[in-house]
């Protein structure tokens, strides 16, 4: 209850002295800032490419693996035991490949992604330091907001900041 009441407080003194010292406060949604700018659709579109032969290479692994499934149980009752077993013994092997394929590609995946995504957190944080700096804001809130009126949300601002970042590194690029 204690606790309560000096938070109470805390932001009853914190509301006073924004009120008295005209102090500009803005939200982003993190969230959608990161799914919404161009450098984090040239980061999917960056793993789609360099993963994309791995999982067309599992995906046809697991066609194969269908295939002699279903040869074993059309032909069940022709093959020879010897034949069954060389069957099941192919089946098994493909199987494991198949499973220890797919954790590699998870794995790698994962990996390639978060460090993306922390280049991209990292973007977006210097963005949004260097946006407030520029526009003299004071506070910038994240997470943890409850509401956020149109008003003081930024994220669009962002968006648009983050683009014309993206573009002008990409002009630079090109040169």
């Amino acid at each position: 209850m204690k606790k309560m009441i000096i938070v109470f407080f805390l932001l009853l003194n914190l509301t006073h002295t924004v009120l008295a010292e005209n102090v500009k406060i803005g939200f982003v949604n993190a969230t959608r800032l990161m799914n919404e700018i161009p450098q984090a659709t040239n980061l999917k579109e960056k793993l789609q490419l360099e993963f994309a032969p791995r999982d067309k290479k599992i995906s046809d692994m697991q066609t194969d693996l269908k295939k002699l499934e279903d040869t074993k149980s059309k032909n069940a009752s022709i093959l020879t035991e010897e034949n069954k077993n060389k069957l099941d013994h192919d089946i098994l092997k493909l199987s494991r490949d198949i499973r220890r394929s797919r954790e590699e590609y998870l794995e790698d995946l994962n990996i390639q992604r978060n460090e993306g995504l922390g280049v991209l957190q990292k973007l977006v944080t210097e963005a949004i330091n260097s946006f407030a700096k520029a526009n003299k804001y004071d506070f910038i809130f994240s997470s943890s907001v409850l509401f956020a009126s149109k008003r003081v949300d930024l994220t669009d601002e962002l968006i648009v900041y983050l683009k014309k970042e993206h573009e002008t590194s990409n002009l630079k690029q090109s040169q």
